[in-house]
């Protein structure tokens, strides 16, 4: 069985049509998020996966990605609209 981390996945690209890419492929992995970051749990394979998907999309003189690795034991702190992600035994990659 593989292992899976939490990962808060986060970007800034100037780009529309990149964006919309990038949105799309970090989606995939995701549980939750707010318009660009997202919460993910990922194996090491899908990490690696993600991170060169995001190296061949961004222009990396003006666009920016970030992995943070998060612990899941710690509980998160939502203001405003922010909605608190609910664990689940299971999810769904597209």
């Amino acid at each position: 069985m593989n292992t899976r981390h939490l990962f808060l996945v986060g970007y800034d690209i100037q780009d529309n049509s990149t964006r919309r890419r990038a949105l799309r492929d970090v989606q995939h992995h995701a549980l939750g998020g707010q318009k660009s970051f997202y919460e993910c749990w990922l194996t090491v394979a899908e990490l690696q996966t993600l991170l060169a998907q995001m190296r061949a999309l961004i222009n990396a003189d003006t666009d920016r990605v970030i992995f943070v690795r998060l612990d899941a034991r710690s509980p998160s702190l939502q203001l405003g609209q922010a909605e608190a992600i609910h664990g689940a035994d299971y999810f769904h990659v597209a």
